[in-house]
């Protein structure tokens, strides 16, 4: 397992989403949700859309594509078209700063 450092967690207002560009890696996208941290990964698992670019309503998030949603928590399909869920990715702070947990 892997702690990649991403940013001050300051840096993201509550209720913003975040595109994290990883070395090798698919993009991640990182909610702020009323204060709690979460990730999943950034591609919509029904169409090639940035969740990073979705809107939240309460602990889901739209796909701008074809507005199927995923709960932010789980990565749980909740609105069609979506049905298969989003990786998602435990997220730690440190000093202020925000790690997720990637297998290696």
């Amino acid at each position: 397992m892997s702690k990649v450092k991403l940013f001050l967690a300051s840096e993201l207002e509550v209720n913003e989403i975040r595109q994290v560009e990883l070395d090798a890696r698919e993009p991640i996208a990182i909610y702020n949700l009323d204060g709690e941290y979460f990730a999943t990964d950034d591609t919509c698992t029904h169409g090639n859309a940035s969740m990073a670019e979705g809107d939240i309503d309460g602990s889901e998030v739209y796909c701008p594509f074809h507005m199927g949603a995923f709960d932010i928590r789980t990565g749980e399909a909740t609105v069609a078209p979506c049905s298969v869920p989003l990786k998602t990715y435990e997220v730690v702070i440190e000093d202020g700063y925000l790690f997720i947990l990637m297998e290696d």
